[in-house]
């Protein structure tokens, strides 16, 4: 298990969340299944909990989610994680918009080892899929931004253990997601979370939460309803239990596609669901409720580092190693070249902020994708002890953040990503494209969302005046309306579609614009046009130019959108609507990254087995 008093480790260190057992329990219920005695329905309830995934391939193809509780990786674990990439998957893992890093096209028979190897670091991937409660999410810059409330890093990690293997934990009608913010600025998205949780102080100086219950995307988009103005941090398992309580006891277990809480608020009624609740709270209570394992108002710090420093790797090595990653396998690979889009003063500009520890600065590496290759978490991982606090954080933007660097020492870190192929600027954005797996591997994408995201990605790096002109918006990309991608909740969203044009297929997508997440909670995007998958870039343009010639003030682009007239919008992007037979080009029945003519196939999925 993750070794905490090993005087060899640099940074932080944490408990283990691995448990050998469940993994001799995987590995036994799979040969029962494979013998016959269990049916396939059964097989993939049980496999979905632990974090595995049948992809859309008809050969022995899983999906492999591996749970980054609050986003927090330590430098053993980024070396596990590489291994895993390496020996089991295609050289490179995947971070998800929920912390998570999710490795593709792995074998059934691996998945096991893979597990076992985690688990050596303190990683696991239990209840990270199925109906359960997944991955808590936490802000990124908690501990360290100058403007935060207080740090939730101690209340997530401790809810996280409260819950991991928690009888109701993975005996849900559906899957229940938790996030926690500190800061004024959203970054967790709290409001689409069935729980979320914003640090708040009392008037008597006491530490608590705002808490918000029920948001959500996909088919009903919802931002949480206030549950709790303040909330006593002393109170949170309780609330949290009493949550669970009444989603098990009145969910609906049989419509898959309607089970969420959300769903469960609305046919309830909130008064009655409310009533539910109270009730559930006091029974938690009667029965001796749980308590954090620290002082409420006395959490553990996160205090600067004061270990001795290892030297970091010359750049030429970093280099060196970077190009030599061996990636295989189908789909859209990461670059194994140095990334310079432009010049190192604007990388400071979007991806540098000051620490509010004096001395310090916390430091974004752009990810393309959220693609990450096993020699550049080894890469990550050696950094991160020489130039931060050996540990790094996975974002809800797909990208990674290094904390307590100093600030005299910026530009040489600069120096070290660009030579590892993390050195894009950008974060925080246009950009930096988000964008679920989409049809590469996911059961129920319709398009190749990657492909899309790749395209745009490229396509606005080859305009820094459109970037800044576009300030601080975002745009993300899901290949089905699920929303992994969190397209809902962007300043310009697609979302992967389909129209036909006689007997043949042209990939398209929807083109949402105006959501965001704000203290008010979760605003979401309004559709305003359907278009074909390569008139994309063409559709961005045109939005931010609608941006840079109307917006007033300070306001921003989702704010914008939110007050424009869509009816004007929709027509500046009419034209690009419009396709027939005798306008189509070849192309256009090619989805984005693909080679054959576009042939939709969607499968049975497995997000709500």
């Amino acid at each position: 298990m993750s070794v905490t008093d090993d005087p060899r480790t640099f940074g932080r260190a944490r408990l283990s969340f691995a448990d050998e057992a469940e993994i001799d329990e995987f590995a036994a219920v799979l040969d029962r299944f494979e013998r016959g005695e269990i049916g396939a329905d059964a097989w993939r309830t049980f496999r979905l909990v632990r974090g595995t995934y049948g992809q859309r391939q008809q050969e022995d193809a899983q999906m492999l989610r591996v749970k980054i509780p609050q986003g927090i990786l330590t430098a053993e674990q980024l070396e596990a994680l590489a291994d895993v990439a390496d020996r089991y998957s295609r050289g490179f893992g995947h971070i998800t918009t929920r912390q998570n890093v999710q490795f593709h096209f792995v074998r059934l028979h691996d998945v096991e080892p893979a597990m076992r190897h985690l688990a050596d670091a303190g990683l696991t991937t239990r209840e990270a899929c199925g109906s359960a409660v997944r991955n808590i999410t936490a802000c990124p810059y908690a501990g360290v931004s100058g403007d935060e409330v207080f740090d939730v890093t101690p209340y997530a990690e401790a809810l996280t253990r409260h819950l991991l293997r928690h009888p109701l934990s993975s005996k849900l009608p559906r899957k229940f997601k938790i996030g926690f913010e500190g800061c004024p600025e959203d970054h967790i998205r709290t409001g689409i979370n069935d729980l979320g949780f914003r640090a708040a102080i009392s008037p008597e100086g006491t530490r608590g939460f705002r808490v918000t219950v029920g948001g959500g995307t996909s088919i009903l988009c919802r931002s949480g309803t206030l549950l709790h103005e303040f909330l006593p941090a002393a109170d949170l398992f309780d609330v949290a239990d009493a949550v669970l309580r009444v989603f098990a006891a009145f969910g609906d277990y049989e419509h898959k596609q309607r089970n969420r809480l959300k769903f469960l608020i609305r046919s309830l009624g909130w008064d009655r669901w409310l009533e539910e609740y109270h009730r559930a709270l006091a029974g938690v209570r009667q029965d001796g409720g749980s308590a954090l394992p620290f002082e409420p108002d006395d959490p553990p710090i996160e205090a600067a580092p004061a270990w001795p420093i290892p030297p970091a790797p010359p750049v030429t090595d970093i280099a060196a190693r970077a190009r030599s990653a061996q990636l295989r396998g189908p789909g859209i690979r990461p670059s194994l070249l140095p990334m310079i889009g432009d010049s190192e003063d604007r990388w400071v500009r979007t991806n540098v902020k000051r620490q509010k520890q004096s001395g310090y600065a916390t430091v974004s590496a752009t990810v393309p994708l959220g693609d990450v290759t096993a020699a550049q978490m080894r890469l990550v991982s050696d950094l991160a002890a020489a130039y931060s606090d050996g540990s790094v954080r996975v974002t809800s933007e797909q990208d990674l953040v290094f904390r307590w660097v100093p600030a005299s020492r910026v530009r040489s870190f600069y120096r070290a990503l660009v030579a590892a192929g993390l050195g894009l600027s950008g974060v925080g954005t246009i950009a930096d494209v988000g964008s679920c797996p989409g049809a590469e591997s996911c059961r129920i994408a319709v398009t190749q969302s990657r492909g899309l995201g790749r395209l745009l990605e490229e396509h606005l790096r080859a305009r820094p005046d459109m970037v800044d002109a576009a300030g601080a918006a975002d745009i993300k990309i899901s290949g089905c309306p699920n929303g992994c991608g969190q397209h809902h909740v962007t300043a310009i969203g697609f979302q992967g579609s389909i129209r036909r044009i006689g007997a043949r297929a042209v990939p398209h997508y929807f083109v949402m614009i105006g959501g965001g997440a704000d203290e008010n909670g979760a605003a979401f995007g309004r559709l305003v046009a359907k278009i074909p998958a390569r008139r994309c870039p063409e559709a961005v343009d045109r939005l931010v130019g609608i941006y840079a010639r109307e917006r007033e003030g300070g306001e921003t682009m989702a704010q914008f959108f939110r007050r424009a007239d869509h009816t004007r919008i929709k027509q500046a992007l009419a034209d690009l609507e419009r396709i027939t037979e005798a306008d189509a080009q070849p192309l256009d029945f090619v989805d984005l990254a693909e080679e054959q003519e576009f042939a939709p196939v969607v499968q049975e999925g497995e997000c709500s087995a």
